[in-house]
């Protein structure tokens, strides 16, 4: 790997912060079984002149997912999770749903839940809007969730499962794709199967093998400094972008919680660093081992990156995610199909991963033994931003010409 090409991703981070699209950012690069190189800029917190370090730790939201799906393909490989099971199998609540027609009624569903439909986003349920009942009660949902946060009295994750399961799904399940809530329904599914709560799940099956130390659903009294803050864009008076800091929940999730939460949400609660989440794709890039602790078979890794939705959902997918050209979608991420069609200049088509609401992002290419963890903290610039398309066109520049694209 080219090294010294590497380093234009500094410019890219400066210029990031020096246009006030973010306050501050990272990005760790890692290829060919070590770590290629770290970059940083900016601020943790603006107004302390906190920078933004290696150590610094931020919520990462919906790659909480990709930490989820790891947890339920650790039962599905050990028999205790069956993906083509109905979820009221495990959530008895889910037994009897309803869902809303075209004409906006509301009648039994004719196809049940199943496990794959929460791994794959194609449960019917979403994150809220007017589009339909649905969406609306899912709105008033969160709402209800972060009004809770506010005011002391935390809903917990079971709570929010059993509400979920009155509210009618958007469309027969299996039959559309929404992005939404499937994966706090599936935490609960782990916490039910598992008989342990999605915290100690994770720590003891993912976080601890891997050394995890920073990543958590809360931070630590001693930790709380090294917490980054939360900026929002907005124009100045000049008509200029700048930055303001927010503390506002998101989505029922507290802004720094110092507690664990009783709401442990597998779609978006966990904190952690560049380096920590580093381990986990590190882990994906080899096969499911680090350093000699298995998290998964090499079966089951391989699984993940190449089950995803069916064909017929793939426009649907498209319309609603047009960054994301030439991907699909499966297991709680993105997976690339056509690298003809990608925004950026993937090798091959072995590259996989997913972001967050507040910018992070992460890349693994497994043909490649290559990952690329990106983190910032900016409500207004989540989801595959150019500044993380811009870090991968760099990272992909410099491979040379003879990696192996082939492993799977």
């Amino acid at each position: 790997m080219n090294e010294k090409h590497l380093q234009y991703i500094q410019n890219v981070l400066d210029e990031a912060v020096s246009t006030n699209k973010f306050a501050g950012n990272s990005c760790l690069v890692y290829q060919g079984g070590v770590i290629r190189g770290f970059w940083t800029s900016g601020y943790a917190d603006i107004e302390t002149k906190k920078p933004f370090s290696r150590d610094t730790i931020c919520r990462i939201f919906s790659m909480t997912k990709v930490v989820t799906s790891i947890a339920a393909w650790i039962l599905i490989e050990r028999g205790k999770i069956d993906i083509a099971s109905p979820v009221s199998d495990y959530l008895e609540e889910f037994s009897s749903l309803n869902v809303c027609t075209p004409e906006g009624k509301i009648v039994p569903a004719k196809n049940a839940l199943l496990v794959r439909d929460l791994l794959n986003m194609t449960s019917g349920y979403s994150y809220g809007g007017l589009q339909d009942e649905s969406h609306r009660q899912i709105a008033v949902l969160i709402s209800k969730i972060d009004s809770a946060l506010k005011n002391g009295t935390e809903m917990s994750g079971e709570e929010i499962a059993k509400q979920a399961a009155k509210i009618p799904l958007s469309f027969e399940p299996g039959e559309s794709f929404e992005y939404g809530i499937s994966a706090d329904i599936l935490g609960v599914l782990i916490e039910r199967v598992s008989k342990m709560s999605l915290s100690d799940f994770f720590k003891k099956e993912i976080f601890e093998p891997l050394g995890m130390k920073d990543t958590a659903f809360f931070v630590s009294a001693e930790k709380k400094a090294r917490v980054a803050s939360v900026y929002e864009q907005y124009k100045d008076e000049d008509g200029k972008r700048a930055l303001r800091k927010t503390t506002e929940p998101i989505l029922g999730i507290a802004n720094a919680p110092e507690k664990l939460p009783a709401f442990q949400s597998g779609g978006a609660g966990l904190l952690s660093t560049v380096d920590d989440y580093m381990k986990l794709c590190r882990m994906f890039a080899e096969d499911g081992a680090l350093e000699s602790h298995r998290v998964l078979q090499a079966g089951t890794v391989r699984a993940m990156h190449t089950l995803h939705i069916a064909p017929k959902l793939q426009k649907v997918f498209e319309e609603k995610h047009p960054s994301l050209s030439g991907y699909t979608y499966g297991n709680l991420m993105r997976q690339l199909i056509d690298a003809g069609q990608s925004t950026t200049a993937n090798r091959g088509n072995s590259e996989f991963g997913w972001d967050g609401a507040l910018g992070t992002y992460m890349a693994v290419d497994s043909g490649n033994d290559l990952a690329i963890v990106f983190f910032t903290q900016c409500k207004n610039d989540g989801g595959y931003t150019s500044v993380a398309r811009k870090i991968k066109n760099i990272v992909y520049a410099s491979l040379s010409g003879k990696d192996d694209i082939s492993k799977f």
